[in-house]
């Protein structure tokens, strides 16, 4: 049996996979940011007055709420790692994009995770703003590939959910 066959043949070690993949790609992201960009002072614009690469540091949740709190959200993350995996049968992981979804979550649960125990905060550096003429810019929060995948997975668990409640039953029979 080769490899690549065995790791995608259960349902759990698909989840694993993708949250592995994930995980990688969110750490190798954030060791880019912090070496390349001057932490709080650097950015690249990428698309001026709407998007920019920057380098800033979050202790806090979104929108920077919790502030302060590392480690009470890294025991929040490891137990929602934990009801996430006892839970996951109650939320289509049986199916391809289920278990799609699970991965994703779970992988950017672990990358902030990781940022949160090995570096004391989560390293956030996707940020989207819009430039006024002669005032602030109206910035969204920054972000990473950790939050992104969450954000996603947790969107198709919400669809999925949405569309299994609203498929049309099938209609009974009324034998007389």
């Amino acid at each position: 049996m080769n490899s690549s066959h065995s790791l995608w043949s259960t349902p759990n070690r698909r989840i694993a996979a993708i949250a592995l993949v994930v995980l990688i790609v969110d750490q190798f992201t954030k060791a880019l940011i912090s070496h390349f960009i001057p932490f709080e002072t650097g950015s690249v614009s990428v698309v001026p007055g709407f998007f920019e690469i920057v380098h800033w540091h979050n202790t806090g949740a979104a929108w920077s709420s919790f502030t302060g709190r590392n480690g009470l959200l890294a025991l929040i993350a490891i137990v929602a790692l934990v009801i996430l995996y006892f839970s996951r049968h109650h939320f289509n992981s049986h199916t391809m994009l289920g278990q799609f979804a699970f991965g994703l979550v779970i992988g950017g649960i672990m990358g902030n995770l990781v940022d949160r125990i090995f570096r004391q905060h989560v390293v956030d550096f996707l940020r989207f703003y819009l430039e006024r003429r002669g005032g602030d810019p109206i910035s969204f929060p920054a972000f990473n590939v950790a939050d992104s995948a969450i954000c996603v997975g947790v969107t198709l668990v919400f669809l999925m959910t949405w569309r299994n409640e609203h498929v049309a039953k099938p209609a009974e029979s009324h034998s007389e």
